[in-house]
């Protein structure tokens, strides 16, 4: 095999493992660990074969990797580092070193764990995060687990930060004991070889299951001890809504220092782990394996009430624990921090944990925060294990410290883009399955908020959220604005999923255009139920949200020129956005304390994608005008001043500039959409 063929092949066989272990989460959590091989390749200089190594780089995932995600190094020169090692206390500043043995350009930076890849002599290499592992790892007399488990099979390394040191001492191990196929490395995961990708994919699953069964078989039953009388699971529909009414409460926990976009978990592990008599003294000894508290923060915030407290009863406890949280949070950062420490990054909790309803985790985004739950999940599982066959013992603060600060994390946050204007904010647009409501969807999570998708049709909702990314980025919600539980509903749902609301937009609307003689009751009733009672309601709610978050917030109204231009045949329609309009007013007036800005946008002549103009709108406007329907926007554009036609976008354009651009100082305020219309100008 030719030496570009072979190193095809072992990258090919590299990525193909990585995905294997990688979409089972009893192996590894979400970009955690990390796998590598050795091969033969070309030297593109020389035209020799040159011994290379590709290892998943920094911040990748194993489940996702691509070939863009691996570091390819040279092995002579990264094996040549041993000798200009400085010695453990000066560790950290081999990362640097990693960068003069990449071969080629492109690929990911190298992460902290590639000497342990490359100084094991082993053609491939596997480092995870298994549960079942790291329960070992974090039990009290780990060791000895770990050699009744395994026997000669798998080595115990004592716990090391990962760094340069720890790949010495690996490759040590691995000398030292010809029969090892992998290690338990203590507090922190394993880590298995292999002369073949198969052997090594091999191993690394022999000991996860291994371990898993050895867990299984020797553990004690509860191991979380009995359920605490009064701490049980509500029901599924009072668990939820009960989530719902304190996640704004949770939420302005996890932010008083900066926002956070938050998530919620009542799976039967969180929830059982929490009606035990053990949760409160397992949580409070943190999380262990590097990966889980660099994600979670060194422990989680506990509420110490049962579900059947009154709400006021258990949010006035959950402040209290929150300036608790505060004050020992800082207490741990100055017990530890040195002279060149990074600053405090916030002394706010990362997971938060409400015993018969279920957890709350948070980030600087929804996947974040996500992962961070996931990462907790993945907590749990491992004190599980330890206390069922041991006794729980992660490492210790001062470790766990040196991990959360060290520099080369720092560096790695810095390394991160500028975060988009909108970034930690969720908004819930109403009307949003189409038109106006779909563009500022669209426009919003481009500029990084998180969407919740409301709208009257389920289907088009639901493909909305589809287009702009998913859960992580947006859900769906079926609601008629005019029913005061349904958005109370669409409210709870947001809450659930991102945990707050920030920006509403109310944009949720129809048309009729009719004279006024020929104007129905029930015509005026409707027009008004769905826009000016819709929007009444929808922003109600709102700021009942908003102000429990303490915040702020942004409340938008999608009105229209005809809240102040008179137009024929159009009563019902232009009454109804006149209220509206006002109700930017009122709202702005009322709202401001609370730094809740209220302001609106009014649009005209946005006729291409509009469900309203598609209804019928179109048709009627067009015969009162006297053109063809087809032709409406050419008409509506001829009649500007500019003679540009509206489109969705641009009254989305509007909306980001009043939520996420320079007008954070503006409330009360209509902007006109509408190309120019020298009538309908605000005086």
């Amino acid at each position: 095999m030719t030496g570009h063929h072979e190193a095809q092949a072992a990258v090919d066989g590299l990525l193909k493992r990585s995905h294997r272990l990688g979409a089972d989460p009893r192996n590894t959590n979400y970009a955690g660990g990390n796998t590598s091989a050795k091969a033969t390749a070309l030297d593109p200089v020389t035209g020799e074969g040159v011994e290379l190594m590709w290892v998943k780089g920094s911040g990748g995932d194993l489940g996702t990797l691509t070939a863009d995600g691996l570091a390819a190094l040279r092995l002579d020169r990264l094996r040549a580092l041993t000798g200009v090692y400085p010695g453990v206390d000066r560790e950290d500043d081999m990362a640097a070193a990693f960068e003069y043995c990449l071969h080629g350009k492109g690929g990911a930076a190298p992460s902290i764990d590639t000497a342990m890849h490359g100084l094991v002599d082993a053609a491939h290499v596997d480092h995870l995060h298994p549960d079942s592992g790291i329960a070992l790892a974090c039990a009290a007399d780990g060791e000895k687990l770990t050699a009744e488990c395994f026997g000669e099979q798998v080595v115990w390394v004592p716990w090391r930060r990962p760094g340069f040191q720890l790949g010495l001492d690996i490759a040590a191990v691995k000398e030292a004991n010809p029969r090892a196929v992998g290690c338990v490395l203590g507090g922190h995961g394993i880590t298995a070889w292999g002369a073949t990708s198969e052997e090594c994919e091999a191993n690394s699953l022999h000991i996860i299951r291994t371990a898993e069964v050895f867990l299984a078989e020797r553990g004690r039953p509860e191991p979380f001890g009995p359920v605490l009388e009064g701490y049980e699971p509500l029901g599924t529909a009072e668990r939820r809504e009960r989530a719902a009414a304190l996640a704004p409460y949770v939420r302005a926990v996890a932010s008083a220092d900066r926002p956070q976009v938050g998530h919620f978990d009542d799976s039967d592990t969180v929830l059982d782990f929490l009606s035990r008599a053990e949760h409160g003294r397992l949580a409070a000894l943190g999380t262990s394996c590097p990966d889980h508290f660099l994600r979670t923060k060194v422990r989680p915030l506990v509420l110490d009430v049962p579900p059947s407290a009154p709400r006021e009863e258990v949010i006035a406890r959950l402040k209290e624990l929150h300036t608790g949280y505060r004050e020992e949070y800082r207490a741990y950062y100055e017990r530890h921090a040195e002279a060149g420490s990074p600053a405090m990054r916030g002394a706010d909790p990362a997971i938060v944990l409400i015993p018969g309803v279920g957890m709350f985790s948070f980030g600087k985004d929804k996947q974040t925060a996500r992962v961070a739950g996931e990462f907790y999940v993945n907590a749990i599982n491992v004190m599980r294990g330890a206390e069922s066959v041991s006794a729980y013992a992660p490492i210790e603060e001062r470790e766990k410290f040196r991990i959360e600060y060290w520099e080369l994390e720092e560096a790695k946050l810095r390394r991160m883009p500028e975060p988009k204007p909108l970034a930690t904010r969720t908004a819930l647009v109403t009307g949003a399955g189409s038109g106006i409501g779909r563009a500022i969807a669209h426009r919003l999570v481009a500029a990084g908020a998180c969407v919740v998708v409301a709208d009257l049709d389920a289907a088009k909702a639901a493909s909305v959220a589809e287009e702009l990314g998913g859960p992580d980025k947006a859900v769906a919600v079926t609601v008629d604005v005019t029913d005061e539980e349904q958005i109370a509903a669409a409210f709870r749902e947001a809450l659930l999923a991102f945990g707050g609301v920030d920006l509403v937009v109310n944009n949720a609307g129809i048309s009729i255009s009719k004279p006024l003689l020929e104007t129905s009751a029930r015509d005026w009733d409707l027009q008004h139920d769905v826009m000016a009672r819709g929007s009444f309601l929808v922003s109600r709610e709102a700021a009942r949200v908003m102000t429990a978050q303490g915040l702020g917030g942004d409340i938008v109204y999608i009105a229209s020129k005809n809240a102040v231009f008179a137009g024929p045949n159009n009563i019902a329609y232009s009454a109804t956005k006149a209220d509206q309009a006002h109700q930017v007013r009122l709202l702005a007036a009322e709202l401001g304390e609370h730094g809740i800005r209220v302001n609106g946008v009014n649009p005209d002549g946005v006729v291409r994608g509009s469900g309203i103009f598609a209804s019928g709108w179109g048709a009627q406007r067009a015969a009162v005008y006297g053109v063809e329907e087809e032709k409406l926007g050419e008409f509506y554009a001829q009649r500007t001043l500019l003679k540009r036609e509206v489109l969705p976008e641009h009254v989305a354009n509007a909306v980001f500039a009043l939520t996420g651009g320079d007008l954070t100082h503006t409330t009360g305020l209509h902007i006109p959409v509408d190309a120019g219309v020298a009538a309908a100008f605000l005086r």
